[in-house]
């Protein structure tokens, strides 16, 4: 038996608690994110690998380029389900999943560019000491991880395929896992965000994806969205 309610208030338990250890646990620019960062800055204050092919080219560009390309073959999967037979059993499903995704991406998107947070290299003051931490730069739109959103978004999987084929979901939800957090990890070592931006980065693909699965959920009783051919998609 499909237990939606049970699923959904499961998940909004876990937002609730994630949401409390992220506002008083892991806070940003916190002890935590300093401890993680600091590794990565040198004595000055600088971040040496800031531009190492590896992290700014390999994981910011090359990577990113990889997961934009799966998901315009998802896009084109969707768009060729209106026309191919044997695609269209699977057009709401495919949608869902492209659209979810990209909507992921979308409201981290705008979040970022009204932010004011900086970045954590243009937050290190050099001094006689050392450095210091200047939290009152105002100027960078880094928060929450733009970057990283491209890899939480494949969670939108987990959700679409949960009771129907749950290795399916599990495989999601993990690659959207290993995905976001090495590419945000990544971003932390050059200094472009804290720990704490790519886990709100999480947090916010992962409500924007209860809220959606929700809304869906209820258009579906009232059979609002589902086409009478489409026999695949279970949600």
């Amino acid at each position: 038996m499909q237990n939606h309610p049970k699923f959904i208030l499961f998940h909004i338990g876990i937002l609730l608690i994630s949401f409390g250890l992220l506002q008083t646990v892991i806070p940003v620019g916190g002890d935590l994110d300093l401890s993680l960062i600091h590794p990565w800055i040198s004595e000055s204050g600088q971040f040496l690998l800031r531009d190492n092919w590896y992290l700014a080219k390999l994981n910011h560009k090359y990577i990113k380029d990889i997961l934009i390309v799966v998901y315009v073959f998802i896009f084109f999967a969707w768009i060729a389900s209106f026309k191919v037979e044997r695609l269209k059993p699977r057009r709401t499903e495919l949608g869902y999943l492209f659209w979810v995704s990209m909507l992921c991406t979308i409201v981290v998107s705008i979040l970022k560019s009204q932010s004011s947070h900086a970045c954590p290299w243009s937050m290190t003051i050099p001094d006689t000491d050392g450095f210091f931490w200047d939290f009152s730069a105002m100027s960078g739109h880094c928060f929450p991880g733009g970057h990283a959103s491209l890899g939480f978004s494949f969670i939108t999987g987990y959700f679409l395929y949960h009771i129907s084929q749950p290795k399916r979901a599990y495989f999601y939800l993990l690659a959207g896992l290993v995905l976001g957090l090495s590419m945000g990890w990544a971003q932390m070592m050059r200094g472009a965000h804290f720990m704490s931006h790519n886990l709100w980065t999480l947090w916010i693909c992962y409500c924007t994806n209860m809220l959606c699965y929700v809304i869906f959920y209820l258009c579906k009783k009232q059979s609002v969205f589902l086409e009478p051919h489409n026999t695949q998609l279970v949600l």
